[in-house]
């Protein structure tokens, strides 16, 4: 008979457990403090222990912990009402089997012991999350609570306990770097170079030395040697982002860096020794690419070891919320703002929109939000698309769009002191076609 132990200091949750369970066959036993279940583990060598994060004198991730030191095959399923990414990462690293919300769905609790028992065998071993974290990239940076956003917290702490390789895909401003950057602020790299490759903006001719670097006078302009990209993310990750815009050939000398760990810089006849962990991302079909023969299928099986699909925000509107949430307080640190409230009706707006370029586009426009702004609250007016929402005639004379573009830029500038620099990154804009600007409209600076 199998066995399964519930450790929860609700009495009430612990009972209903133990009486579905014992119905279906197996045998229960409960405990409402983590010392007895942990004596009770001891004791008891169950197949499966349910168990609470939140619980005194011991928190259920510390119990985690001591459970898998005494059998590291014990299946723990973690339940609790305290859903957030750091705790989901956290868990599933130490060894958790799965992680379930309160309140507890019957069904999806059997059919994960079920699962759980099926596979007892399986070594689920992980690293205890790292306690030091890159500030920059911290976990609670990824926002959600949506079923698909959790999926991925889980994966996350799976995947950066192993040095396989990961491709990530989704749509443009989705966040696929950010993802990228958490599982490699939360692996035992951490401390090694995160270095990314922006393979849409890197010219075909020079990929291969950006990628593997090159000798001195190897051509025209190597005036020195240089080292690559590869060679810079040493015991590190390296992130190619946009993998699906890199051409065959550079494809084809992928591949052998990723099955022989092996390269030579543009130049030279040294073999050199890559050990960096490959993360890649993409928003392309690469499946449609291979029939089209323009994405080598080796390479393709090679980099998807583990896949991690980062879902648009049409598909996660209820996340859209707590993402305004986070992006405010980012933006109102970035400005020396205080723009905390948003209206009900400015609200609802965000969560319905389409978002094609999803949190970035939503980012963007929250930032000029703000700057408009004239008080703590975020209205509708302060949005740049609220006046257009709707069609209708107007009897005054139409504005060009030079002079919306001349007053807009006005505006940006008084908001900034006539600082340049932060008018630009504004705007997304250089430097030089600011100055331009000015001077085609006559604005004084």
């Amino acid at each position: 008979m199998k066995s399964i132990l519930v450790i929860d200091d609700d009495r009430s949750i612990c009972e209903t457990l133990q009486i579905t369970f014992t119905e279906k066959g197996y045998y229960v036993s409960t405990a409402v403090d983590s010392e007895e279940g942990l004596a009770q583990v001891k004791n008891e060598n169950p197949d499966v222990v349910i168990l609470d994060i939140r619980m005194p004198k011991m928190d259920g991730l510390t119990l985690l912990e001591k459970i898998k030191e005494i059998n590291e095959n014990i299946s723990v399923v973690i339940i609790t009402a305290y859903d957030d990414m750091r705790t989901t990462i956290r868990a599933m690293q130490l060894g958790a089997y799965e992680y379930i919300r309160k309140p507890i769905d019957l069904d999806e609790i059997e059919c994960t012991i079920q699962r759980a028992l099926e596979n007892l065998d399986l070594n689920r071993r992980m690293n205890t999350l790292l306690k030091e974290i890159s500030q920059e990239y911290e976990l609670n940076n990824i926002i959600g609570q949506s079923k698909s956003m959790r999926e991925i917290f889980k994966t996350i702490g799976s995947s950066s306990t192993s040095r396989v390789t990961v491709l990530i895909r989704g749509e443009s401003g989705t966040g696929k770097e950010l993802i990228a950057k958490a599982i490699h602020y939360n692996s035992m790299s951490r401390k090694q170079p995160f270095v990314a490759v922006n393979c849409t903006a890197i010219p075909e001719t020079l990929f291969e030395s950006e990628l593997f670097g090159h000798e001195k006078g190897a051509f025209t302009g190597a005036v020195a040697t240089k080292k690559g990209k590869c060679e810079l993310a040493e015991r590190g990750t390296l992130f190619f982002d946009e993998i699906g815009d890199i051409s065959l050939n550079i494809q084809a000398k992928l591949l052998r860096v990723l099955q022989e760990k092996k390269y030579e810089r543009v130049g030279g006849t040294q073999t050199l020794t890559s050990e960096a962990r490959i993360v890649t991302a993409t928003n392309k079909d690469l499946e449609h690419m291979i029939q089209q023969e323009q994405f080598r299928e080796d390479l393709y099986y090679r980099l998807k070891v583990i896949e991690i699909y980062v879902p648009p925000l049409r598909e996660r509107r209820e996340d859209i919320p707590l993402l305004v949430e986070f992006l405010l307080d980012k933006i109102n640190i970035e400005f020396d703002r205080n723009v905390r409230k948003v209206a009900p009706d400015v609200m609802d707006f965000l969560v319905n929109q389409p978002w094609k370029g999803n949190v970035r586009e939503l980012e963007n426009v929250l930032r000029r939000a703000v700057i408009m702004a004239k008080s703590d609250v975020l209205l509708m007016e302060y949005l740049p698309s609220s006046e257009d929402k709707e069609p209708r005639i107007v009897s005054e004379r139409l504005r060009t769009l030079a002079e919306m573009e001349k007053e807009y830029i006005a505006k940006i500038l008084t908001y900034t002191n006539n600082n340049k620099k932060k008018t630009c990154e504004l705007l997304d804009i250089s430097r030089p076609t600011l100055d331009r600007k000015i001077k085609k409209y006559g604005l004084s600076v």
